[in-house]
């Protein structure tokens, strides 16, 4: 898939997320329908930080992490086509229905798909789906908001 000539590769992702290592946990987009869904992907490591101490004999991928992930290519399918999206961020308002059903572990590659459930104005409602060769490993409904940097700042204090 292309946009505009280009893949949908990490170069592409930074341009639309803010999140950097070791936080960027979107390597590619395979697919986008816009407004509508996506699917994207994350190629674990052993590398991965967070393996040091989750767990150090039996190395997972955290849940939250999961969760995050799912949020982020969420955000990706959110903001790609606003063109103001340099000044604006994507914030979580609640996560409903996560279930866990099966590890994550290094060397899997990750797949996210993401559908717009509900979209009003600034609130959206996004279902998403972790899978590993096509195994369901987690679930959740995740409803955020977008904000500009003002609103954000202000939010803040």
């Amino acid at each position: 898939m292309t946009e505009g000539g280009r893949f949908w590769d990490v170069r592409w992702v930074m341009s639309v997320l803010p999140h950097r290592y070791p936080f960027l946990l979107i390597d590619r987009v395979l697919e986008m329908e816009p407004g509508k869904r996506i699917v994207a992907i994350k190629n674990f490591t052993i590398n991965e930080e967070f393996f040091c101490g989750h767990f150090p004999q039996h190395p997972v991928v955290p849940g939250v992490l999961l969760i995050e992930a799912m949020a982020q290519a969420g955000g990706i399918l959110l903001l790609h086509e606003d063109p103001d999206r340099a000044g604006k961020l994507l914030y979580f308002l609640g996560v409903d229905r996560a279930r866990f059903r099966h590890p994550v572990v290094p060397g899997d590659q990750a797949r996210f798909e993401i559908l717009v459930k509900r979209r009003r104005r600034a609130h959206c409602l996004v279902q998403g789906r972790t899978l590993v060769d096509g195994r369901l490993c987690a679930e959740a409904e995740l409803l955020s908001t977008i904000l500009d940097e003002r609103q954000a700042t202000e939010a803040e204090a």
